[in-house]
């Protein structure tokens, strides 16, 4: 055990016992500290006991974070409803020097609120001794409580010097690791050392079903309910059901296994209440290591500190292929895993896994003449590659502006229509990283085995930043399946950024709105001409519908005036707020089918065209050899049919699931490649590796 004055309780001013042997042998508390280079520290996180409870049960759900100067160096896993955890977890900190202590905290982790502070400590790092194994015994504190007992935590730490080419190595890690905890909301854990590493073990398949016999949360007996659900640091946030206390969601998505023995999904269902805080309605888990893979498990939770019950359908699977490595491994170069790979997605295997539409290679290979992020003229560039819900990441090049990664990213694709994303961000160690541009690219627009330079284009994607990035791409997938998956709801991302309110944003959908109406409006020339005033009597009576329509929303508008007295200003900008950013996503959605409408018929996506004609060949030949009668008894029975089928199938409407693969005029813009300046010409080259 150390002495005290090795180990103090965290408070607001730090602690450091600088105490040395001078060479009379007496004690010098002045003595600066030496710093002889970089440290190793090597911390066992063993358990804690007799912390403090902070949830309502008389338990907690603790986990604890390290850090060193400011800075979150680890994190540990949340021991759930427990307050002696077991952790177990080791972790390699590396150090540039002693002076500034450990500091650990403890919290509570409470999904959907913020976490709870269950006390602190610190390490003096000073005082351990190189090389050797010390066993450490933590009492934590609350700064504003230091009377209060909140329990102690068990360590074991060694700490070793790092000196000559090994400091290189050393610093190359701990820039990588700073760069991926920035990343902890996309779960993103990569290590450069390693030439190839699958990211994730499998995936979680969850379709939330309904609700019953929810808490009625509004005054009138009713709530407007959701659900959140969180598996690590993987989020997803369900529809809104309006005025029920028995919802049908009917919504499924995936998450992703990091870790062999699985782990833990806490779901929590809240009421949206417009204006102010969402009111919580209850809690419940699903503990993924007692449920048995490669089969559908159907749950029915008991919410906790609530009333009803939520019903799941819950599904693990083996992993798929996601997997990174450097492009001097390249895996499509063996001649056999090639041919595997053809045979996988051949038109015979249409109906093998129907939800395994084709294969993604991405080689990230370099870049040029990107924006200088650093006070030096510098920046410390690394990509992210992005396809849906699957993210991975490359190393970062320090201090260059013309970085060479030479990856090579592997997806599976699950969509033929998907958009893979490649964006470059400068790496700060001090805060988060800075954005330097990305590119959009739909999947069908790939030329497999060509080398391109694409211009790097702003977050909005609708004007070019500095730089281009050099990428080959190469697509195989089964047009079959391809055309099938279109027909079904797409794969909805579970990490997306919120709605604001812009002002810029909001023009933009009224006048991609007021073209749609415009359309809608020439082609209805009887409405056109009672503005136009052709016909006096006509336009006179749809002149005094209009007032009368107005004046009864503007009674409208006054007992709403007098009701909103009541309420608070701010509750008032909150409601304002929320009603501007309905509308102006509502904009959207309307010009975007209109949209999208039009885009099908001028090929902008010439795959999604041919889908059409031979969808309506089909039809039409159907219509001439089935009489119509039949064809809609047929659906109709197979409509009427289908949830006692399948009674938690989830519901689509295939035209509008097919509309939803077309991009709209906003995507068509944020998908066009612009012309790099022809000093940036590469050297293009094809490749028939892929056949």
């Amino acid at each position: 055990m150390l002495d005290s004055c090795k180990l103090k309780s965290a408070c607001n001013l730090p602690f450091i016992c600088n105490k040395k042997i001078n060479a009379a042998g007496t004690s010098n508390a002045e003595v600066p500290l030496a710093d002889p280079g970089m440290y190793q520290l090597d911390i066992t996180l063993r358990r804690g006991q007799s912390l403090a409870a902070r949830d309502r049960g008389g338990t907690s759900d603790p986990y604890v974070k390290f850090k060193i100067g400011g800075k979150e160096v680890f994190r540990s896993k949340i021991i759930h409803k427990n307050l002696n955890p077991v952790w177990e977890e080791k972790a390699c900190i590396l150090v540039d020097h002693l002076r500034e202590p450990l500091y650990i905290k403890v919290f509570d982790y409470d999904f959907g609120l913020q976490d709870d502070f269950m006390g602190s400590a610190f390490l003096d790092l000073t005082q351990l001794e190189l090389n050797r194994p010390t066993d450490v015994t933590l009492t934590l504190k609350d700064p504003h409580y230091p009377d209060h007992d909140l329990g102690i935590i068990l360590l074991s730490v060694i700490l070793t010097p790092k000196e000559g080419e090994s400091r290189d190595v050393t610093m190359l890690m701990r820039k990588s690791w700073k760069r991926s905890s920035k990343f902890q909301t996309q779960s993103l854990r990569l290590s450069d050392l390693h030439r190839k590493s699958h990211l994730w073990r499998g995936i979680v398949s969850i379709t939330l079903i309904e609700g019953r016999d929810l808490k009625a949360m509004d005054s009138n007996g009713l709530s407007d309910p959701y659900v959140k659900f969180r598996l690590g640091h993987q989020k997803y946030k369900s529809k809104i059901m309006p005025k029920t206390l028995n919802p049908q969601w009917r919504e499924q998505f995936d998450f992703h296994l990091y870790e062999e023995r699985g782990g833990i999904i806490d779901i929590t269902a809240w009421d949206k209440d417009a204006g102010k805080r969402d009111d919580f309605i209850g809690r419940c888990q699903v503990d993924l290591s007692a449920l048995s893979r490669e089969q559908t498990h159907k749950l029915e939770l008991q919410l906790e500190e609530g009333e009803g019950h939520l019903v799941l359908l819950v599904t693990l699977t083996a992993s798929a292929t996601v997997s990174i490595s450097d492009l001097s491994v390249n895996s499509l170069e063996d001649q056999k895993e090639r041919e595997e790979i053809l045979k996988r997605y051949s038109p015979l295997r249409i109906f093998h896994n129907l939800k395994d539409v084709g294969f993604l290679q991405v080689k990230v290979i370099r870049a040029e003449g990107l924006m200088a992020a650093d006070v030096t003229g510098k920046s410390d560039p690394f990509c992210v590659v992005e396809l849906n819900n699957d993210r991975l990441v490359t190393h970062t090049v320090y201090k260059n502006l013309n970085p060479e990664w030479n990856k090579v990213f592997t997806f599976n694709i699950k969509d033929i229509h998907s958009v893979l994303e490649v964006t470059v961000y400068d790496e700060d160690r001090d805060r988060s990283a800075d954005f330097l541009g990305k590119v959009a690219i739909p999947l069908l627009s790939i030329q497999n085995g060509e080398q391109k330079a694409y211009v790097l284009k702003n977050k909005q994607l609708t004007g070019p930043t500095k730089g281009v990035i050099y990428l080959e791409i190469d697509v195989i997938f089964n047009a079959v399946k391809a055309s099938l998956r279109t027909l079904i709801p797409k794969e909805q991302k579970y990490i997306e950024e919120e709605n604001r309110l812009s002002k810029q944003l909001l023009l933009r959908n009224f006048i991609r709105m007021k073209r749609c109406v415009m359309v809608l409006v020439n082609a209805a020339y009887y409405v056109n001409s009672c503005f136009d005033w052709d016909s006096p009597p006509r336009s006179l009576a749809a002149f005094v519908v209009v007032e009368d329509m107005l004046e009864d929303e503007e009674e409208e508008d006054d007992k709403d005036d007098k009701d909103s007295e009541k309420k608070g200003f701010i509750n008032k900008i909150y409601a304002i707020q929320e009603v501007c950013v309905s509308v102006q996503n509502i904009l959207d959605e309307v010009a975007s089918f209109g949209e999208r409408i039009k885009n099908t018929f001028n090929w902008t996506v010439p795959f999604l065209s041919w889908l059409a004609i031979v969808a309506l060949c089909v039809f039409t030949v159907i219509l001439y050899c089935i009489p119509l009668r039949y064809i809609v008894l047929v659906w109709g029975i197979n409509k009427f049919t289908k949830k006692l089928r399948s009674p938690y199938a989830i519901d689509n409407n295939e035209l509008l699931d097919f509309l939803s693969r077309v991009p709209s005029d906003v995507q068509v813009v944020q998908y066009q490649e612009l012309k790099p300046d022809p000093s940036h010409s590469p050297y293009k080259r094809k490749k028939n590796n892929l056949g």
